[in-house]
C-alpha cells in the first residue's frame, strides 16, 4: 500500500485524522459541496442571462468549470493515497466534468428555442453521486462501529 508520507504532500502537513480517513477526502467533501451551491448560483444566472439576452447572453460559470477541473485532479491526487476509492472518484467526477458539460449545451438549446430553462437533473444527479460517495469514504469512521457489528 501507498503510505500518504511516500505521495500525499496534503496529508504529511496533518496527521491522518481518524483510523484511515485522510485530509484530502475532507477537502473533497468540502469542494464538492461548493460545487453544489455554484451549481445553484450558476444556474439560476443562466435563467436570468437567458431571459435577458437569450442564448448569446448565456456563458459558461467559470467558477463551476474551476471547481469541477478541481474535484477530478482531486480525485486523481486521492488515487495516490487510496487505489481503490481514488479510482471510483475520479471516475465519477469525470461522469460529472462530461454531464456538466452537456447539460450547459442543453441549456444552450433550449434558450435558443425560447423554451424555459430546465434544472440541469444529469448534473445534479451526478454531483449527489460524488458526494455520497467522498461522504461515505471521509465520515465512514462515524458508522464504523456499528458497521462492524454487523458485519
Amino acid at each position: 500500500m501507498i503510505t500518504p508520507a511516500l505521495l500525499g504532500p496534503i496529508d504529511v502537513l496533518a496527521e491522518e485524522v481518524a483510523s484511515g480517513v485522510t485530509i484530502i477526502e475532507f477537502l473533497l467533501l468540502a469542494l464538492v459541496a461548493v460545487n453544489l451551491v455554484v451549481r445553484a448560483f450558476a444556474h439560476r444566472s443562466y435563467v436570468r442571462a437567458a431571459r435577458r439576452d437569450g442564448a448569446d447572453g448565456i456563458s459558461r460559470s467559470l467558477f463551476l468549470e474551476v471547481t469541477n477541473v478541481l474535484i477530478v485532479l482531486g480525485g486523481f491526487y486521492y488515487t495516490t493515497i487510496h487505489l481503490h476509492g481514488g479510482v471510483v472518484f475520479t471516475t465519477l467526477a469525470i461522469g460529472l466534468l462530461v454531464t456538466d458539460f452537456f447539460e450547459f449545451e442543453a441549456r444552450l438549446v433550449e434558450a435558443r428555442n425560447e423554451l424555459p430553462l430546465e434544472r440541469p437533473k444529469g448534473a445534479l444527479v451526478a454531483s449527489a453521486l460524488v458526494f455520497v460517495y467522498i461522504a461515505y469514504q471521509s465520515l465512514f469512521f462515524l458508522v464504523a462501529p456499528v458497521w462492524d457489528s454487523i458485519v
